[in-house]
């Protein structure tokens, strides 16, 4: 029995289950996911200094965002396992001033992007690795920093694009 649920993760009975990809087509996908974690201008220093007590953070994190983008299967309970045969992580370090209600410059931020772009060859996207892939760098960003730095703060995790399947393309902001 389907579901007459656009949630593909039920069944007819409402009851989850992993989709059934067999009939699919293997076909090429990309997904593109981004994210940010703020923090304070003097941990961004550090961070870009290398001066950080446990390390090359970026480096680290890097490392981190591929690694969880081969787990996602492990982690999110009805994802498929995958063969990826891409995985790239960019980081983009921003100082920036924030102005307050007045209008003046009340106080600087800093911020560090993450880009994830995954790719595989198969029956289903890679949409959740790329999530999980910024998520667990921007994760271990903090982790790395939280001893100088415990208000960072995570935002804007999302989907940017994706590419290949039945369904097509997806670009953020687009019509």
């Amino acid at each position: 029995m389907t579901s007459s649920s656009p949630l593909t993760h039920f069944d007819g009975q409402g009851q989850a289950h992993m989709v059934d990809v067999a009939a699919k087509a293997a076909t090429h996908r990309i997904a593109v996911a981004q994210g940010r974690i703020e923090m304070k201008p003097a941990t961004l220093a550090l961070i870009l200094a290398g001066n950080a007590k446990k390390g090359d953070v970026l480096g680290i994190a890097r490392i981190a965002g591929i690694m969880a983008a081969k787990k996602t299967s492990d982690l999110i309970p009805l994802c498929h396992p995958l063969a990826l045969t891409r995985v790239a992580i960019e980081f983009v370090a921003t100082h920036a001033q924030v102005a307050s209600a007045t209008g003046l410059i009340d106080d600087e931020t800093g911020s560090v992007s993450c880009a994830a772009t995954v790719e595989t060859i198969g029956p289903t996207g890679v949409e959740m690795e790329a999530l999980t892939a910024v998520t667990a760098a921007l994760l271990t960003i903090y982790d790395m920093c939280k001893a100088v730095d415990r208000g960072m703060t995570i935002t804007d995790v999302k989907l940017l694009e994706k590419h290949g399947g039945k369904s097509g393309s997806f670009v953020a902001g687009s019509a």
